[in-house]
């Protein structure tokens, strides 16, 4: 189960949260500079926008954000 707590964390993840679970998942030099939550997949995974800037230009991806509630872990990946 999913609480209502982890529920608000999941959908309000800020830029430097998942800065640091992509860093985890072997992006080492990824960071993001704002994240919106846009939805879940079908797949249940919570789905964001968001933007990093390359070249001195923002540019926009999407990324995925695991969660198991049997451990409590997150992972996030493009």
């Amino acid at each position: 189960m999913i609480t209502a707590d982890k529920l608000r964390l999941l959908t309000n993840m800020p830029p430097v949260m998942l800065t640091e679970g992509i860093r985890q998942s072997g992006y080492k030099k990824d960071k993001f500079e704002t994240s919106e939550f846009l939805g879940m997949s079908n797949s249940n995974l919570f789905v964001y926008k968001v933007s990093y800037i390359e070249d001195n230009e923002f540019q926009e991806c999407k990324v995925f954000v695991s969660y198991d509630s049997a451990t409590g872990t997150l992972k996030v990946d493009y």
